[in-house]
């Protein structure tokens, strides 16, 4: 898969962006320049949240925090936030990202069938969400009715033992297995089993459950609503080719009122094809970045952590490592991280030794590790301790051992970014790359674009850059930019 097509008419300091990404130009890399301010960073975000974690409902936060204040203007129905083209296999698919009031629909359709709506009040694009949390109530409450109604009987049964101390502690037991329903029969904290104190716990506890009964009825009947006005919104939703996405608050309000919608071109609006492309797009989209960017995808709250003093238990740091746990493609420069290190050489290991046992003789996979290494360290040598537990690294000219920490910060990061696309099997995917060149010499600013093209040269990679020496590695039709524009430094006298 690969990136051709890129518009963003509004959105923060995007303004009317269209970036094309031509699929015959070799490579593919494609530096994206501008000063800085010109959103490239915004860019590359909303890119990598849209196409990753738009079809997994795990990741959808994500998709909602990057919306924060992204409004429908007044007296308009909908909002583009972005298109972009994908070229798969053989035909360009395009996705149309649009935001609706999400009681928009409503209007839509009557309008469409002139016809009555039955409690038009659930009319709304995300009837199938509306179903979902319906059906979860559904759920917990056939539970807790359960719950309620063994002890009734058990109730009834303690009154007849005769034992005090037998009395009070199966009651114990009761009171304890029903605490989280929070009742306030006053002499509960007692925990004494007197015929008043038990009538009046079964008293509450039946009231309890005649509300939940209550409550049951009222969600089997929503339940049977929204799924007949359910047939009407996805009849409409295929017939305009439109993906729900999720429900988000523009405003920060408790109330989700917009709705994300994907309008997915040139492909059969049939869900299965449409998951499995969305699935398939969505591992093969990966964002690396520094780990000092405002990263739009994190809440407002733990935004706004950057810039407070961080001594906290959960300070902006954590919430960045939260969030890289969670999304797959997501990856910052700002370590080596030896376990990783220590990982490939162990999987270089057993493929040597599967291939050993299947045609009698050890592969090549660690010694190629090994030999990638050093080329990359340039005037250093690699060491693996003999039992796998850590790494050091030697000079060549004179063998002093040097340690991780020992290495320059360009020689970790170029070391991090080969063993991320090495160790995560990153091919014939979209790469976007946030200021790459950070803490590079201008010669490996230059060089770097060898180096990924050659780490794995089957990628499309995006690389959103200040840096001059790194688009003069390609030609001036590769690189693209945002306003305001580089500006090219004079020439010297």
């Amino acid at each position: 898969m690969k990136l051709l097509r890129v518009q963003v008419p509004d959105f923060r300091i995007l303004k009317n962006v269209d970036i094309t990404f031509e699929p015959e130009f070799i490579p593919s890399i494609f530096p994206l320049g501008s000063q800085n301010g010109g959103g490239k960073s915004t860019l590359l975000q909303l890119i990598f949240i849209l196409l990753h974690c738009s079809i997994d409902s795990d990741k959808k936060y994500f998709v909602k925090n990057i919306l924060d204040g992204f409004t429908i203007k007044n007296n308009y129905y909908k909002r583009v936030l972005a298109i972009i083209d994908i070229w798969n296999e053989d035909k360009i698919i395009q996705l149309e990202f649009l935001s609706y009031n999400d009681s928009y629909l409503r209007k839509l359709l009557i309008s469409n069938d002139k016809t009555e709506v039955e409690n038009d009040n659930y009319l709304q694009f995300s009837a199938s969400n509306r179903l979902e949390n319906i059906i979860n109530k559904i759920s917990i409450t056939e539970k807790e009715i359960q719950d309620l109604e063994k002890p009734l009987n058990r109730l009834d049964s303690v009154k007849k033992i005769e034992s005090n101390q037998d009395r009070n502690y199966i009651f114990r037991e009761l009171v304890l297995e029903l605490q989280r329903f929070k009742f306030r029969t006053p002499k509960l904290r007692l925990l004494q089993a007197d015929t008043s104190t038990i009538e009046d716990f079964r008293d509450e506890i039946q009231t309890r459950l005649d509300i939940s009964k209550l409550n049951l009825e009222k969600y089997y009947e929503q339940r049977e609503q929204l799924e007949r006005i359910l047939q009407r919104v996805l009849k409409y939703l295929q017939s305009e080719k439109l993906l729900y996405i999720c429900n988000y608050s523009a405003n920060g309000n408790k109330d989700e009122e917009e709705v994300l919608l994907c309008r997915i071109n040139n492909i059969d609006i049939n869900m299965n094809k449409v998951e499995i492309f969305m699935k398939e797009l969505s591992q093969k989209i990966f964002l690396a970045a520094p780990s000092t960017q405002v990263f739009l995808f994190n809440s407002k709250e733990s935004r706004k952590l950057l810039f407070k003093k961080q001594d906290n238990e959960i300070d902006y740091y954590s919430n960045l490592k939260l969030a890289k746990s969670k999304l797959s493609g997501f990856f910052t420069y700002d370590f080596l991280a030896v376990d990783i290190l220590i990982e490939a050489f162990k999987s270089a290991r057993d493929k040597d030794f599967a291939e050993a046992i299947k045609k009698g003789e050890y592969g090549n996979s660690y010694k190629t590790l090994i030999n990638d290494l050093n080329i990359i360290l340039s005037n250093k040598k690699i060491n693996v301790d003999a039992d796998l537990s850590g790494v050091s690294f030697k000079l060549d000219k004179d063998g002093l051992e040097l340690y991780p920490e020992d290495l320059s910060h360009g020689e970790l990061k170029r070391l991090s970014i080969y063993m991320w696309i090495k160790y995560h099997n990153i091919e014939n995917a979209i790469v976007l790359m946030d200021e790459i060149e950070i803490a590079f010499h201008p010669d490996w600013q230059y060089q770097i674009i060898a180096d990924i093209n050659q780490w794995s040269p089957s990628n499309q990679y995006i690389l959103a850059t200040h840096s001059y020496e790194l688009c003069q590695a390609l030609t001036p039709a590769h690189v693209k930019e945002l306003e305001p524009k580089l500006l090219k430094p004079e020439a010297k006298n």
